[in-house]
């Protein structure tokens, strides 16, 4: 089967990406923009079917081409199942984005054990044996790139503890994955988004003018993130101008750390 969309052209013609969480928010804007630079996107999405086909339209209708596969993450073999969704329209990879995450802005006193589990389940567990079980499926100079959060490196913020554990597990991951997968050329990085103005941050940020601000004014640039914003950070990383950056860790929070 190939994998070439026909008549595709720019940095990433001929290649096949996975992106998890490719629906809504920074997954759709990571996929729409490696879908214009010639890309195959597999859309990856746990229950939203409609907004992962909306993508797919976006990305078709922009000339490129793309597919939607449904797998909930976070369950047992949910890195099996999704491969082999995967494995039904390609017949191999060249770049995954494990973009997928979820969290829970709680006391720590209130976390239950469960909510715990499914958080590292999802953030952490998931990446993990996707690129495991991709692996196989990865061509040599291929890329992987992990989406963190500046969370893991910021002034910590108590109620988001659960969720920043498991992305400083994950920007360690990228590390040590980088050591593994080097010998075959394959890169292992990490995008660590900082507050980006998506349908999940809606209800407390577009909303309110002062959170709207208080957050702008984190950012020595001066704003809040989009979408678009951290998927150029993304297809940079996937491009061979990037072949030479591995296991590292890249601030895209608009100077937030700073």
């Amino acid at each position: 089967m190939s994998v070439r969309a026909a008549g595709s052209t720019g940095k990433l013609a001929g290649r096949t990406a996975l992106v998890t969480g490719g629906g809504r928010g920074i997954g759709r804007g990571i996929a729409e923009r490696l879908g214009r630079e010639g890309a195959r996107v597999a859309v990856h999405y746990g229950s939203d079917e409609a907004s992962a086909k909306a993508t797919v339209a976006s990305i078709e209708e922009a000339g490129g081409a793309a597919f939607a596969i449904g797998q909930e993450l976070g369950v047992p073999g949910d890195a099996a199942a999704l491969w082999e969704a995967f494995d039904a329209h390609a017949d191999g990879l060249d770049i995954l984005v494990n973009n997928a995450g979820i969290g829970a802005s709680r006391p720590f006193a209130t976390i239950e054990e469960a909510e715990y589990d499914r958080i590292f389940a999802v953030n952490t567990k998931a990446p993990f044996f996707l690129a495991q079980l991709g692996a196989e499926r990865l061509r040599d100079g291929g890329r992987i790139v992990n989406v963190s959060s500046g969370l893991s490196k910021a002034a910590a913020m108590p109620e988001l503890i659960a969720y920043a554990m498991s992305k400083s597990a994950l920007d360690a991951f990228t590390r040590y994955l980088s050591k593994v997968l080097g010998p075959r050329g394959i890169t292992v990085n990490t995008v660590a988004p900082g507050i980006v103005d998506t349908d999940i941050n809606a209800g407390w940020l577009r909303g309110d003018a002062d959170a709207w601000a208080g957050a702008a004014a984190m950012a020595a640039l001066g704003g809040v993130g989009t979408p678009p914003e951290i998927a150029d950070v993304v297809a940079f990383l996937v491009s061979d101008d990037a072949r030479w950056v591995t296991g590292d860790w890249i601030d895209a929070t608009g100077g937030s750390l700073a």
